[in-house]
């Protein structure tokens, strides 16, 4: 089981260089927990960075068999607000849907798939190393 970030999706909707390695860590687990506010995000940041057009392709991305949209709960806004107080500075300079995810990796106790550094200054478990 892993926990996926925004950065992640968009990356492979993109078909950036990590794409590929992406999809395979994507598709090796049983679960891919995606939390119903990163869902949200994904969708909004492919409507304000590729626009409406895209939106088929990447509500197909989220019906990928092992993604599971991971209800928000009191307990994962818990997580989220500490880990802005602990990482929201530098060097992680974690954002508010950096948090979310980090939240449903956190009490899920699972690895997160990510692109980029910010996660790594943190203490959640990284998924591709």
């Amino acid at each position: 089981m892993i926990a996926v970030d925004t950065s992640a999706l968009m990356a492979i909707l993109q078909e950036e260089a990590e794409a590929e390695t992406f999809l395979r860590a994507m598709a090796t687990p049983d679960r891919v927990l995606l939390g119903a506010p990163t869902a949200f995000e994904f969708r909004l940041v492919v409507l304000r960075q590729k626009g409406p057009a895209f939106l088929p392709a990447a509500e197909r991305l989220l019906r990928l068999p092992t993604i599971e949209i991971v209800p928000w709960t009191e307990e994962h806004g818990r997580i989220a607000i500490e880990a802005l107080i602990r990482f929201g500075g530098r060097p992680a300079r974690l954002n508010y849907g950096d948090c979310m995810a980090y939240a449903v990796a956190a009490l899920a106790d699972c690895p997160l798939l990510f692109k980029g550094d910010d996660f790594r200054h943190t203490d959640v478990i990284v998924a591709l190393d």
